[in-house]
């Protein structure tokens, strides 16, 4: 069996058992000690085990941090997502777009389609659509200010996002597992995502492949509500295969 295919496997026993110790798993598939705890070493780089003495168990919930240090985190496949973004939006269409690194990575290819319409609570994504030169109408949401993410959140942002209707919710995410769907690390950023959703025709998510396989506190929704999914290429093959099942359009 090819580490490809071992992996999501090791991984799905972790995540049911709870925890799994290199000798069951080598004994489980036949294979070496140092094979395990590579397999291991990688699936803990990816977020999707936690390393932990003789073994792995289940990974801890995501806490983000800093927006400083998020955007420079795969920093090319964000560009990358964000160029992909701009060719699944059409001239003309009304967006709801939340805050994130990824989403910010978005602003300037967006910038290049026209007659858009941008309902946000990014401060940041606002002004960096018009300092590309964006002919888009924008609207920037008021609420309580969060100066890391320079966004706002709250009831007021709630409360606003019911006066619009948009074609497309573009959300960006903490974490995805294709079986359980999207979360966030931030209740105030959950709520917005999921006020956009409601309103909205249908829904984008951004999510590199490190956010895949992750888990975090709060749901913001389903697989199944999820329209497009746009990744990069290095999403493995379990999960790609798990979102078709799910019948979600998948673009890297």
């Amino acid at each position: 069996m090819k580490p490809h295919e071992r992996q999501p496997q090791i991984e799905a026993i972790i995540r049911r058992e709870g925890e799994a110790s290199v000798e069951m798993l080598a004994a489980r598939f036949d294979v070496s000690a140092e094979t395990i705890r590579r397999d291991l070493s990688l699936l803990a780089e990816r977020g999707r085990v936690q390393k932990v003495h003789g073994g792995a168990r289940r990974p801890l919930l995501v806490a983000e941090p800093s927006h400083e240090v998020r955007e420079v985190v795969s920093a090319a496949e964000k560009a990358q997502i964000g160029r992909r973004l701009a060719d699944a939006v059409g001239p003309g269409e009304t967006l709801f777009i939340d805050t994130g690194s990824t989403t910010l990575a978005a602003a300037e290819p967006l910038a290049a389609v026209p007659g858009l319409t941008v309902i946000t609570n990014s401060c940041r994504l606002a002004e960096r659509l018009a300092q590309a030169g964006s002919d888009a109408v924008i609207h920037l949401l008021g609420g309580r200010y969060g100066a890391d993410n320079a966004q706002t959140t709250g009831s007021a942002v709630i409360e606003q996002i019911a006066l619009f209707r948009a074609d497309r919710a573009v959300l960006t995410v903490a974490a995805f597992d294709p079986a359980v769907g999207a979360m966030d690390a931030s209740l105030d950023e959950a709520q917005v995502a999921r006020a956009m959703i409601r309103n909205a025709r249908s829904v984008t998510l951004l999510a590199d492949a490190t956010k895949f396989g992750r888990y975090a506190a709060y749901a913001v929704c389903g697989t199944a509500d999820a329209d497009l999914v746009i990744s990069d290429g290095r999403l493995n093959r379990a999960h790609r295969e798990a979102l078709k099942d799910r019948g979600v359009e998948l673009w890297t």
